[in-house]
């Protein structure tokens, strides 16, 4: 294993291996929300890019020639993204769908040169001594954290020769990739039994024979969460994490989770496949797939005696939109649904023979997106094994053939 060399940003641009790094246009220019169109160039936000990509399908666009008019902050395909203001460290590249996409000020973009692997320095920004160092020098936690271009000149940079670093990033994207393989899947899937529900049940003229009218109380459980404040840890318990909203939206609970009791009743015990529904603030149903912890209040657990959960699932999400809806009709602080609008919401129960075949339809896909995302979860947990040990040179890749 040869040698790892430390450099600093400022020095990889004397050396002509990368650019001079960029952010995106301030004062008067930058663009505004009345600017926005349909159709352009895209203009990317922090909150655009997540999970080491840029979304491009719900970001915002400016037009071309607007986009004319700004002096800096042009991305290319290829360029490594990190955000430097208020949110701090996120990183992703830029994919091949436009020619150009234009950054706020909150973003920098790092344009490799020569003897850098793109890929290998967006891992490297990923890591935790660099991100524990960037966030420091950003003043993380702080309302103003940022760490501005010249600030980051100063950066260390460690790198190996082009070949390994080749090789560490192709481990890591490997993974990666099978990671969006899986959520494409999954994307796929859940529009297959969306179109299945929608078939068997949102089609129908006339009810068949045998089926009965319900609702979603009748079909299934809804139990609210605890206060977990009143359920810390105590002794030498070792803490579960607990279920938030927050935690529902990210799909995983991380070091900022709280902790409760393990000891707390087993039905607030939530574990892989469990149906949540967030019925304050953000209003969402999923399955969680993040592993054992605990239920908070403003998040319903939704199970049932009576039926498999494809069917309540199924009934439960597609009363989402028409929750979110209600909800932000009557928010004042924060919108949320009482539970006697569940038993407003009007379900079809199949007879017997079709409730049958249309859980043999619907089961496996939801079963499929469960183990999809269990396997993410674990995908996810051996990069974040794999990332500091390949970054520091522990693990010697110079032998590996890949």
């Amino acid at each position: 294993m040869t040698a790892w060399k430390k450099y600093t940003v400022e020095q990889l641009i004397d050396l002509d291996m990368l650019e001079a790094p960029m952010d995106g246009n301030h004062g008067s220019i930058h663009p505004k929300a009345s600017d926005y169109v349909l159709t352009g160039v895209p203009f990317i936000m922090v909150n655009d890019m997540s999970n080491g990509h840029v979304d491009l399908k719900n970001c915002v666009f400016i037009s071309e020639k607007q986009a004319g008019t700004l002096r800096k902050g042009f991305a290319k395909p290829g360029d490594v993204l990190l955000s430097h203001k208020a949110t701090i460290g996120r990183t992703a590249i830029v994919p091949n769908d436009f020619d150009t996409i234009i950054l706020t000020p909150q973003i920098t973009y790092y344009r490799v040169k020569k003897g850098i692997d793109n890929r290998f320095l967006k891992y490297y920004f990923d890591s935790p001594n660099f991100q524990i160092l960037f966030n420091t020098w950003a003043g993380s936690g702080s309302t103003r954290a940022y760490l501005g271009i010249t600030a980051q000149r100063k950066l260390p940079i460690i790198l190996p020769e082009l070949d390994e670093q080749i090789k560490i990033a192709d481990i890591l994207s490997s993974i990666d990739k099978k990671i969006d393989k899986n959520n494409a899947i999954n994307n796929n899937l859940e529009q297959q039994a969306q179109a299945i529900f929608i078939n068997e049940f949102l089609s129908l003229k006339t009810l068949p024979d045998n089926w009965k009218q319900a609702n979603l109380i009748d079909i299934a459980d809804y139990l609210n969460g605890l206060a977990m404040q009143k359920y810390r840890p105590t002794g030498d318990e070792i803490g579960i994490s607990v279920l938030k909203i927050r935690e529902l939206r990210q799909g995983f609970c991380d070091n900022n989770s709280e902790l409760c009791s393990p000891n707390i009743k087993s039905e607030y015990i939530i574990h892989d496949g469990d149906v949540i529904f967030s019925w304050s603030g953000s209003l969402l149903v999923d399955f969680w797939c993040g592993g054992i912890c605990g239920l908070n209040q403003h998040l319903f657990k939704v199970t049932s005696s009576k039926y498999d959960k494809w069917f309540y699932y199924a009934w439960t999400k597609h009363y989402l939109d028409r929750f979110i809806s209600f909800a932000a009709d009557k928010a004042t602080t924060m919108g949320h649904i009482k539970r006697d609008e569940l038993g407003k919401a009007e379900v079809f129960i199949p007879n017997e023979s079709d409730y049958s075949r249309i859980g043999a339809l619907l089961q496996p896909i939801y079963d499929l997106i469960i183990s999809n995302r269990i396997e993410n979860k674990k995908l996810a947990s051996l990069r974040e094994t794999l990332l500091p040990k390949l970054m520091s040179g522990e693990l010697d890749v110079s032998d590996i053939d890949l």
